[in-house]
Protein backbone atom coordinates (compact mmCIF):
# COMPACT_ATOMS: atom_id res chain seq x y z
CA UNK A 1 0.00 0.00 0.00
CA UNK A 2 1.60 3.23 -1.18
CA UNK A 3 1.60 6.33 0.97
CA UNK A 4 -0.74 8.95 -0.45
CA UNK A 5 -3.39 11.38 0.67
CA UNK A 6 -6.15 8.77 0.53
CA UNK A 7 -4.34 6.29 2.77
CA UNK A 8 -3.41 9.05 5.23
CA UNK A 9 -6.98 10.33 5.24
CA UNK A 10 -8.21 6.81 5.98
CA UNK A 11 -5.78 6.52 8.90
CA UNK A 12 -6.89 9.90 10.30
CA UNK A 13 -10.50 8.75 9.99
CA UNK A 14 -9.86 5.96 12.50
CA UNK A 15 -9.34 8.55 15.26
CA UNK A 16 -12.56 9.57 16.98
CA UNK A 17 -12.85 12.84 18.86
CA UNK A 18 -13.78 11.69 22.39
CA UNK A 19 -15.67 14.93 22.94
CA UNK A 20 -18.02 14.56 19.97
CA UNK A 21 -17.91 10.85 19.15
CA UNK A 22 -17.15 11.68 15.50
CA UNK A 23 -13.99 11.28 13.43
CA UNK A 24 -12.28 14.36 12.04
CA UNK A 25 -12.69 13.46 8.36
CA UNK A 26 -16.44 12.88 8.51
CA UNK A 27 -16.75 16.03 10.62
CA UNK A 28 -14.96 18.00 7.85
CA UNK A 29 -12.31 19.25 10.26
CA UNK A 30 -9.30 18.03 8.30
CA UNK A 31 -7.38 20.85 6.58
CA UNK A 32 -4.24 21.24 4.43
CA UNK A 33 -3.31 17.56 4.14
CA UNK A 34 0.07 17.21 2.42
CA UNK A 35 2.13 14.12 1.65
CA UNK A 36 5.70 14.90 0.60
CA UNK A 37 7.56 11.65 0.01
CA UNK A 38 7.44 9.95 3.40
CA UNK A 39 6.55 13.11 5.33
CA UNK A 40 2.96 13.93 6.28
CA UNK A 41 1.53 17.23 7.49
CA UNK A 42 -2.07 18.23 8.20
CA UNK A 43 -4.20 20.57 10.25
CA UNK A 44 -7.31 19.87 12.32
CA UNK A 45 -9.70 22.75 12.97
CA UNK A 46 -12.13 22.14 15.84
CA UNK A 47 -15.39 24.04 16.21
CA UNK A 48 -14.97 24.47 19.95
CA UNK A 49 -12.14 25.70 22.22
CA UNK A 50 -10.06 22.79 23.49
CA UNK A 51 -6.72 23.95 24.88
CA UNK A 52 -6.62 21.16 27.47
CA UNK A 53 -7.41 18.52 24.82
CA UNK A 54 -4.87 19.44 22.15
CA UNK A 55 -1.91 17.31 23.27
CA UNK A 56 -3.97 14.14 23.63
CA UNK A 57 -5.71 14.60 20.27
CA UNK A 58 -2.42 15.36 18.51
CA UNK A 59 -0.77 12.24 19.92
CA UNK A 60 -3.69 10.04 18.85
CA UNK A 61 -3.67 11.45 15.32
CA UNK A 62 0.10 11.14 14.85
CA UNK A 63 0.09 7.58 16.22
CA UNK A 64 -2.68 6.64 13.75
CA UNK A 65 -0.74 7.98 10.77
CA UNK A 66 2.49 6.32 11.92
CA UNK A 67 0.82 2.90 11.59
CA UNK A 68 1.09 3.33 7.82
CA UNK A 69 4.15 1.70 6.21
CA UNK A 70 6.81 4.05 4.91
CA UNK A 71 5.82 7.07 7.00
CA UNK A 72 8.58 9.46 8.08
CA UNK A 73 7.94 12.71 9.91
CA UNK A 74 4.33 13.46 10.88
CA UNK A 75 3.22 16.98 11.71
CA UNK A 76 -0.27 17.63 13.08
CA UNK A 77 -1.44 21.10 14.01
CA UNK A 78 -4.69 21.45 16.00
CA UNK A 79 -6.55 24.74 16.28
CA UNK A 80 -10.14 25.85 16.80
CA UNK A 81 -12.45 28.39 15.28
CA UNK A 82 -15.64 29.42 17.07
CA UNK A 83 -18.28 30.70 14.65
CA UNK A 84 -21.63 32.42 15.13
CA UNK A 85 -24.60 30.06 15.27
CA UNK A 86 -28.27 30.48 14.54
CA UNK A 87 -30.52 32.38 16.96
CA UNK A 88 -34.22 33.29 17.12
CA UNK A 89 -35.58 34.65 13.85
CA UNK A 90 -35.96 38.40 13.49
CA UNK A 91 -33.67 39.28 16.41
CA UNK A 92 -30.92 41.82 15.77
CA UNK A 93 -27.43 40.41 16.31
CA UNK A 94 -25.09 41.90 18.90
CA UNK A 95 -21.95 43.55 17.43
CA UNK A 96 -18.73 41.89 18.56
CA UNK A 97 -20.50 38.77 19.90
CA UNK A 98 -20.67 35.40 18.12
CA UNK A 99 -22.74 33.35 20.58
CA UNK A 100 -24.86 34.27 23.61
CA UNK A 101 -25.52 31.67 26.29
CA UNK A 102 -28.19 32.34 28.92
CA UNK A 103 -27.59 30.68 32.28
CA UNK A 104 -30.93 30.44 34.08
CA UNK A 105 -32.40 28.64 37.06
CA UNK A 106 -36.04 29.54 37.58
CA UNK A 107 -35.34 29.56 41.32
CA UNK A 108 -32.89 31.59 43.39
CA UNK A 109 -30.31 30.08 45.71
CA UNK A 110 -29.21 27.19 43.51
CA UNK A 111 -25.75 28.61 42.71
CA UNK A 112 -26.59 29.92 39.24
CA UNK A 113 -24.31 32.98 39.35
CA UNK A 114 -21.38 30.96 40.67
CA UNK A 115 -21.96 28.36 37.97
CA UNK A 116 -22.23 31.07 35.29
CA UNK A 117 -18.95 32.76 36.22
CA UNK A 118 -17.06 29.46 36.47
CA UNK A 119 -18.52 28.42 33.10
CA UNK A 120 -17.24 31.69 31.60
CA UNK A 121 -13.80 31.22 33.18
CA UNK A 122 -13.64 27.60 32.00
CA UNK A 123 -14.43 28.57 28.39
CA UNK A 124 -11.71 31.22 28.58
CA UNK A 125 -9.25 28.68 30.04
CA UNK A 126 -9.95 26.43 27.03
CA UNK A 127 -8.94 29.25 24.68
CA UNK A 128 -12.12 31.20 23.91
CA UNK A 129 -12.68 34.95 24.17
CA UNK A 130 -15.45 35.27 26.73
CA UNK A 131 -17.62 37.93 28.32
CA UNK A 132 -20.30 37.85 30.99
CA UNK A 133 -23.20 40.21 31.53
CA UNK A 134 -25.04 40.40 34.83
CA UNK A 135 -28.74 40.39 33.89
CA UNK A 136 -29.89 40.44 37.50
CA UNK A 137 -30.71 44.14 37.70
CA UNK A 138 -32.10 43.89 41.24
CA UNK A 139 -29.35 41.72 42.72
CA UNK A 140 -26.11 41.87 40.69
CA UNK A 141 -23.47 39.37 41.78
CA UNK A 142 -20.73 39.42 39.15
CA UNK A 143 -18.76 42.45 40.44
CA UNK A 144 -18.18 40.61 43.72
CA UNK A 145 -17.64 37.21 42.12
CA UNK A 146 -14.96 38.60 39.79
CA UNK A 147 -13.33 40.79 42.43
CA UNK A 148 -14.11 44.05 40.62
CA UNK A 149 -15.19 46.56 43.25
CA UNK A 150 -15.31 50.34 43.16
CA UNK A 151 -14.75 50.45 39.39
CA UNK A 152 -16.85 52.32 36.86
CA UNK A 153 -16.97 51.55 33.12
CA UNK A 154 -15.41 54.17 30.87
CA UNK A 155 -17.21 55.82 27.96
CA UNK A 156 -15.20 57.43 25.17
CA UNK A 157 -18.15 58.73 23.16
CA UNK A 158 -20.78 59.39 25.84
CA UNK A 159 -23.04 56.76 24.25
CA UNK A 160 -21.37 53.39 24.80
CA UNK A 161 -19.43 51.76 27.64
CA UNK A 162 -16.21 49.80 27.75
CA UNK A 163 -16.48 46.43 29.53
CA UNK A 164 -14.42 45.89 32.64
CA UNK A 165 -12.14 42.86 32.82
CA UNK A 166 -11.89 40.31 35.62
CA UNK A 167 -9.66 37.21 35.47
CA UNK A 168 -9.35 37.66 31.71
CA UNK A 169 -13.06 37.88 30.85
CA UNK A 170 -15.00 40.97 29.81
CA UNK A 171 -17.84 41.86 32.17
CA UNK A 172 -20.69 44.35 32.46
CA UNK A 173 -23.14 44.74 35.34
CA UNK A 174 -25.55 47.29 36.76
CA UNK A 175 -23.47 46.79 39.90
CA UNK A 176 -20.71 48.89 38.29
CA UNK A 177 -23.10 51.82 37.85
CA UNK A 178 -24.73 52.03 41.30
CA UNK A 179 -23.49 51.89 44.88
CA UNK A 180 -23.35 48.48 46.56
CA UNK A 181 -26.07 49.33 49.08
CA UNK A 182 -28.37 51.07 46.61
CA UNK A 183 -31.66 49.25 45.98
CA UNK A 184 -32.91 49.21 42.39
CA UNK A 185 -36.57 50.16 42.99
CA UNK A 186 -37.56 49.89 39.36
CA UNK A 187 -40.63 48.52 37.66
CA UNK A 188 -40.29 45.87 34.97
CA UNK A 189 -39.99 48.14 31.90
CA UNK A 190 -37.13 50.12 33.47
CA UNK A 191 -35.28 46.93 34.42
CA UNK A 192 -35.68 45.44 30.95
CA UNK A 193 -34.51 48.67 29.32
CA UNK A 194 -31.45 48.63 31.59
CA UNK A 195 -30.67 45.06 30.52
CA UNK A 196 -30.89 45.96 26.84
CA UNK A 197 -28.56 48.91 27.42
CA UNK A 198 -26.03 46.74 29.26
CA UNK A 199 -26.04 44.30 26.36
CA UNK A 200 -26.22 46.63 23.36
CA UNK A 201 -24.33 49.70 24.61
CA UNK A 202 -21.28 47.78 25.77
CA UNK A 203 -18.36 47.64 23.34
CA UNK A 204 -17.79 43.88 23.49
CA UNK A 205 -14.43 42.94 21.97
CA UNK A 206 -14.79 40.05 19.50
CA UNK A 207 -16.39 37.55 21.90
CA UNK A 208 -16.72 33.88 21.04
CA UNK A 209 -19.22 33.51 23.90
CA UNK A 210 -21.16 35.99 25.99
CA UNK A 211 -22.56 34.37 29.14
CA UNK A 212 -25.72 36.00 30.50
CA UNK A 213 -26.20 35.47 34.23
CA UNK A 214 -30.00 35.52 34.41
CA UNK A 215 -32.08 36.52 37.44
CA UNK A 216 -34.32 33.79 38.88
CA UNK A 217 -37.88 33.51 37.64
CA UNK A 218 -39.73 33.78 34.33
CA UNK A 219 -40.76 37.43 34.32
CA UNK A 220 -40.10 40.58 32.29
CA UNK A 221 -36.32 40.34 32.14
CA UNK A 222 -36.34 36.70 31.09
CA UNK A 223 -38.90 37.36 28.37
CA UNK A 224 -37.02 40.43 27.12
CA UNK A 225 -33.84 38.40 26.82
CA UNK A 226 -35.63 35.56 25.06
CA UNK A 227 -37.51 37.79 22.61
CA UNK A 228 -35.13 40.68 21.88
CA UNK A 229 -31.63 39.32 22.45
CA UNK A 230 -30.04 36.84 19.98
CA UNK A 231 -29.59 33.85 22.29
CA UNK A 232 -27.78 30.82 20.88
CA UNK A 233 -28.93 28.58 23.70
CA UNK A 234 -29.77 28.33 27.39
CA UNK A 235 -28.23 26.36 30.25
CA UNK A 236 -30.54 25.46 33.15
CA UNK A 237 -28.98 25.25 36.63
CA UNK A 238 -30.78 23.35 39.37
CA UNK A 239 -30.14 21.42 42.56
CA UNK A 240 -31.46 17.84 42.83
CA UNK A 241 -34.18 19.05 45.24
CA UNK A 242 -37.75 18.62 44.01
CA UNK A 243 -38.74 22.23 44.82
CA UNK A 244 -35.80 23.55 42.74
CA UNK A 245 -36.59 21.18 39.88
CA UNK A 246 -40.17 22.43 39.83
CA UNK A 247 -39.03 25.98 39.02
CA UNK A 248 -36.21 24.83 36.74
CA UNK A 249 -38.79 23.05 34.57
CA UNK A 250 -40.76 26.31 34.31
CA UNK A 251 -37.63 28.11 33.10
CA UNK A 252 -37.02 25.35 30.56
CA UNK A 253 -40.59 25.61 29.25
CA UNK A 254 -40.29 29.39 28.92
CA UNK A 255 -37.23 29.09 26.68
CA UNK A 256 -38.94 26.41 24.62
CA UNK A 257 -41.97 28.66 24.03
CA UNK A 258 -39.81 31.50 22.70
CA UNK A 259 -37.72 29.14 20.50
CA UNK A 260 -34.46 29.36 22.46
CA UNK A 261 -32.71 25.95 22.35
CA UNK A 262 -31.86 24.30 25.68
CA UNK A 263 -28.20 23.30 25.67
CA UNK A 264 -28.61 21.19 28.79
CA UNK A 265 -29.00 20.97 32.56
CA UNK A 266 -26.32 21.46 35.22
CA UNK A 267 -26.98 19.78 38.56
CA UNK A 268 -25.41 21.91 41.29
CA UNK A 269 -24.85 20.92 44.94
CA UNK A 270 -25.34 17.32 43.82
CA UNK A 271 -23.40 15.64 46.62
CA UNK A 272 -21.56 16.61 49.81
CA UNK A 273 -18.32 14.87 50.76
CA UNK A 274 -17.16 15.31 54.36
CA UNK A 275 -13.56 16.59 54.28
CA UNK A 276 -12.78 14.83 57.56
CA UNK A 277 -14.11 11.30 57.12
CA UNK A 278 -14.88 11.15 53.38
CA UNK A 279 -18.53 10.23 53.92
CA UNK A 280 -20.78 11.37 51.06
CA UNK A 281 -24.34 12.58 51.49
CA UNK A 282 -26.94 13.66 48.93
CA UNK A 283 -28.30 16.50 51.05
CA UNK A 284 -30.68 17.84 48.41
CA UNK A 285 -31.59 14.46 46.91
CA UNK A 286 -29.89 12.34 44.28
CA UNK A 287 -29.85 12.68 40.48
CA UNK A 288 -32.75 15.14 40.21
CA UNK A 289 -31.02 17.00 37.37
CA UNK A 290 -30.34 13.76 35.52
CA UNK A 291 -33.97 12.72 35.81
CA UNK A 292 -35.11 16.13 34.57
CA UNK A 293 -32.76 15.90 31.58
CA UNK A 294 -34.05 12.42 30.73
CA UNK A 295 -37.68 13.51 31.14
CA UNK A 296 -37.32 16.39 28.66
CA UNK A 297 -34.86 14.73 26.28
CA UNK A 298 -32.05 17.23 26.87
CA UNK A 299 -28.40 16.81 27.83
CA UNK A 300 -27.18 16.44 31.40
CA UNK A 301 -24.10 18.66 31.18
CA UNK A 302 -22.61 17.68 34.52
CA UNK A 303 -22.97 17.53 38.30
CA UNK A 304 -21.11 19.78 40.73
CA UNK A 305 -20.57 19.10 44.43
CA UNK A 306 -21.67 21.06 47.48
CA UNK A 307 -18.23 22.22 48.57
CA UNK A 308 -17.05 24.88 51.00
CA UNK A 309 -14.18 26.00 48.76
CA UNK A 310 -16.54 26.93 45.90
CA UNK A 311 -18.38 29.34 48.19
CA UNK A 312 -15.23 30.74 49.80
CA UNK A 313 -13.47 31.37 46.50
CA UNK A 314 -16.56 32.97 44.97
CA UNK A 315 -17.00 35.31 47.95
CA UNK A 316 -13.31 36.24 47.73
CA UNK A 317 -13.69 37.35 44.11
CA UNK A 318 -11.61 34.51 42.68
CA UNK A 319 -13.92 31.67 41.56
CA UNK A 320 -12.70 28.07 41.58
CA UNK A 321 -11.60 27.84 37.94
CA UNK A 322 -9.36 30.87 38.48
CA UNK A 323 -8.32 30.05 42.07
CA UNK A 324 -7.51 26.36 41.59
CA UNK A 325 -7.35 25.69 37.84
CA UNK A 326 -5.83 22.22 38.32
CA UNK A 327 -8.32 21.07 40.96
CA UNK A 328 -10.88 18.30 40.51
CA UNK A 329 -13.75 20.79 40.82
CA UNK A 330 -12.25 23.09 38.16
CA UNK A 331 -12.02 20.03 35.89
CA UNK A 332 -15.76 19.46 36.40
CA UNK A 333 -16.50 23.06 35.38
CA UNK A 334 -14.26 22.69 32.31
CA UNK A 335 -16.13 19.53 31.38
CA UNK A 336 -19.45 21.38 31.56
CA UNK A 337 -18.00 24.26 29.51
CA UNK A 338 -16.68 21.88 26.86
CA UNK A 339 -20.06 20.18 26.51
CA UNK A 340 -21.77 23.56 26.14
CA UNK A 341 -19.27 24.63 23.45
CA UNK A 342 -19.69 21.34 21.57
CA UNK A 343 -23.49 21.63 21.69
CA UNK A 344 -23.19 25.12 20.19
CA UNK A 345 -20.72 23.93 17.54
CA UNK A 346 -23.24 21.28 16.43
CA UNK A 347 -25.94 23.91 15.86
CA UNK A 348 -26.65 25.48 12.48
CA UNK A 349 -24.35 28.37 11.65
CA UNK A 350 -25.62 31.93 11.34
CA UNK A 351 -25.22 33.35 7.84
CA UNK A 352 -27.23 36.54 8.25
CA UNK A 353 -24.12 38.72 8.43
CA UNK A 354 -23.03 37.41 5.01
CA UNK A 355 -26.14 38.65 3.20
CA UNK A 356 -26.03 42.17 1.79
CA UNK A 357 -28.37 44.80 3.18
CA UNK A 358 -31.08 45.65 0.68
CA UNK A 359 -32.45 49.17 0.69
CA UNK A 360 -35.35 50.51 -1.35
CA UNK A 361 -35.21 54.14 -2.43
CA UNK A 362 -37.50 56.28 -4.51
CA UNK A 363 -36.38 56.98 -8.03
CA UNK A 364 -36.39 60.62 -9.08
Amino acid sequence: MSLNENTVRAAIQTVVDPNTGKDFVTGKQLRNLKVDGSDVAFDIELGYPARSQVDGLRRALIDAVRTLPGVGNVSANISWKVTAHAVQRGVQLLPGVKNIVAVASGKGGVGKSTTAVNLALALAAEGATVGIVDADIYGPSQPMLLGITGARPESYDGKTMEPLVGHGIQVMSIGFLVDNDQAMIWRGPMATQALEQLLRQTNWKDLDYLIVDMPPGTGDIQLTLAQKVPVTGAVIVTTPQDIALLDAKKGLKMFEKVSVPILGVVENMAVYCCPNCGHTEHIFGADGGKRMAAEYGIDHLGSLPLNLSIRQQADAGCPTVAAEPDSEIAALYRGVARRVAIKIADKAKDYSSKFPTITVSKST
